[in-house]
């Protein structure tokens, strides 16, 4: 027993032990037990604090994690930029079954490998005296002990997002001789947990601003607690689980019937974090991916300073290699406005099909490299033969377009240079975007709504207009307002991992993945330029079992209580 138990401690700690391997390596590796680790004389709790870190490490970082892809290549805002079969492409067309796993992004056992190692600093960090206090004046312990809680919440939404309702461990840690047989629970018993441990903890999660960023800011706190509530809530109300439930009978799936009342607890848990005004928009958009400890960020994994980011996404074409992965598409951008604040399908926006980039909505180019952009001291040329679209054996971008969000300010220099590149999960400006979406499916468009709108319009650099809406009618309808809301998301958020599952939960899915998706060919004559829109890609999907993942099939065979889900 006490071997299993060794081994599974191991198993759990081993990014930090790895991490900190000079602390470690005067005691031999059969030593490490869980009662080393929580240890009632280690006043300072060292080794308490290690484990905890190692259950951090086991956070997915989100840059090109779905086998060299970002998860958006698999919905309609990019495409993979790789030659060939993609895990992104997989996704996209519906390639996969119960029996194959798609990498980081069917997360079934590395998820409930983080749960176990939480679960076992929760069931024991009380051992650990830990003399350090908080400015409450509590023990540090109590922190760490609802930071484990709070990662264990959020793998456990993580799974709940993919599969629908999934096994809830509790805090018992199981060992050999225990029933591991243990079935799903339903999607509602999911989300109540979750918002329960939310509530729980968000009182002893340290307050926001967090004390020593440059030694905490990574670590959760009562804001994270309280932004991993509102999103949750704010999935369950949503008409895949709220309404229109795939399995009307099924409560794996979603809720039995529809309930309005499910949005306003998903508008109420933003506006609790929105109201203790602890955090604010950045001035500029560009500088929340690469400004550490800003008042945006309320949740991340740590990354590091390097030009990984650059180097896999950035054009290619120049002497410093990269590799263009992430090819955004013309669904994309066509989904940014006019700097107006006015659509491109609106004749009063100013927008020229012969100038496409001209006078667009400033995050278009905080977000996306296009034709004529400027990057590392030159005007990218995506035309057709260009040096950043040569074709041939390195044909560059499929859509005529490369990322451009996450990356340094490269714009006028030579070359890259180390950049942060954290990985932010929570972030404020989806707080209120997910308040001003359940406001609306509670209250209609109400002030405090168009007021979410305009703030973030305001700091992407639209005009407000002779009115001061910033290009947003008055008076819209809830249906009106909930088409600006869902693009709004879709600009502001882009690359972020929030398309592909928000027109899931919207049940959009089947209609976006019915469509083409499309680049831009761009013929260079003379010194102008012909635009072309073409197909570039054809994805697929299989509703109704698409919206939800296969439960791996080794994980049906030996546990008789495990359900699959429907159609799989």
């Amino acid at each position: 027993m006490k071997q299993f138990r060794i081994m599974i401690l191991v198993a759990g700690c081993l990014a930090a032990m790895v991490a900190c391997k000079k602390d470690y390596e005067v005691i031999p590796l059969e030593k490490v037990t869980i009662e080393y680790v929580f240890d009632q004389d280690d006043s300072l709790g060292t080794y308490a604090n290690k484990f905890l870190n190692g259950i951090y490490s086991r956070l997915p970082g989100g840059y090109n994690r779905v086998g060299g892809d970002l998860l958006d290549a698999a919905s309609d805002d990019a495409v993979s930029g790789l030659v060939g079969t993609s895990v992104a492409l997989q996704l996209a067309t519906g390639a996969y079954t119960s029996y194959a796993t798609l990498g980081d992004e069917t997360p079934w056992n590395n998820s409930y490998a983080a749960i176990r190692a939480a679960s076992i600093f929760v069931s024991n960090i009380d051992i650990s005296p830990v003399k350090e206090k908080l400015p409450n004046g509590r023990s540090i312990r109590y922190a760490w002990k609802s930071e484990a809680r709070f990662i264990r919440a959020l793998f456990y939404f993580e799974l709940l997002k993919r599969y629908g309702g999934i096994p809830l461990m509790g805090d018992k840690v199981r060992v050999l001789g225990d029933d591991v047989q243990v079935p799903r629970s339903s999607f509602a018993d999911c989300v109540n947990y979750i918002v329960a441990e939310c509530d729980a903890i968000k009182d002893s999660l340290r307050p926001n601003p967090v004390a020593a960023p440059e030694l905490n800011s990574h670590r959760a706190t009562r804001g994270s607690a309280l932004a991993l509530k509102a999103r949750v809530l704010l999935y369950a109300a949503s008409p895949l689980y709220n309404g229109q439930n795939i399995d009307a009978n099924n409560p794996l799936t979603g809720y039995a019937s529809y309930d309005k009342e499910r949005w306003k607890l998903a508008a109420d848990a933003a506006r609790e974090l929105i109201d203790e005004h602890t955090f604010s928009l950045m001035p500029n958009f560009k500088d929340v991916f690469i400004t550490q400890n800003n008042s945006e960020i309320l949740f991340f994994r740590q990354g590091g300073n390097n030009t990984d980011i650059e180097n896999t996404n950035g054009p290619v074409g120049f002497a410093q290699v990269a590799r263009g992965r992430t090819n955004p598409t013309q669904e994309l951008v066509d989904a940014f406005p006019t700097n107006t604040g006015l659509p491109i399908t609106d004749p009063a926006s100013g927008y020229n099909s012969n100038e496409p980039y001209a006078r667009r909505d400033p995050r278009l180019t905080m977000s996306i490299l296009y034709n004529g952009a400027r990057w590392l001291n030159v005007e990218l040329q995506t035309f057709e033969g260009g040096q950043h679209r040569p074709g041939g054996a390195e044909p560059g971008t499929k859509t005529s377009y490369y990322m451009r969000k996450f990356m340094g300010n490269f714009e006028n220099a030579t070359q890259y240079s180390n950049t942060s590149h954290d990985w932010i999960f929570l972030r404020y400006t989806e707080v209120l975007l997910n308040f001003a979406e359940a406001e609306n499916e509670y209250n209609g468009a109400t002030g405090e709504v168009f007021q979410v709108l305009k703030d973030l319009r305001a700091r992407a650099g639209i005009a407000a207009g002779a009115d001061g809406m910033y290009g947003l009618k008055e008076n819209m309808t809830p249906e009106e307002m909930r088409a600006i809301i869902r693009n709004e998301r879709r600009i502001e958020l882009a690359f972020e991992e929030h398309r592909f599952w928000d027109i899931r939960r919207w049940k959009i899915a089947q209609q976006v993945y019915g469509r083409a998706l499309h680049g831009m060919s761009i013929i260079k004559e003379g010194p102008a330029f012909n635009y072309n829109v073409v197909e570039v890609f054809k994805p697929v999907f299989s509703a109704p079992k698409m919206y939800f993942y296969p439960i791996p099939y080794d994980e049906v065979v030996k546990n008789d209580n495990m359900r699959q889900n429907p159609g799989w």
